[in-house]
């Protein structure tokens, strides 16, 4: 049950990450619940771990996390799509 709650909150993470920004994640689900995984780890490692937490997640590191995991997968496929 934890696994699935951990999913969850990741994919809400990595959601609220694109939206904020306005970008589009590729993958749709399953991007953005890797965007908030991979989100929750940079903000922790940038932010350490304060806020609440829901999930092993905590939430203030993980959303600026996922922001910035977001800005970067953007700028990568932008800048892949004007090479071609």
């Amino acid at each position: 049950m934890n696994l699935i709650l951990y999913l969850i909150i990741g994919a809400v993470i990595g959601w609220f990450a694109g939206v904020v920004l306005g970008k589009n994640l590729p993958g749709g689900v399953l991007g953005n619940v890797i965007a908030g995984i991979i989100g929750a780890w940079i903000g922790s490692r940038l932010l350490g771990n304060w806020g609440p937490k829901l999930a092993e997640f905590y939430l203030i590191p993980s959303i600026v996390g996922a922001l910035i995991f977001v800005v970067i997968i953007s700028f990568i496929m932008n800048s892949s799509r004007m090479r071609f």
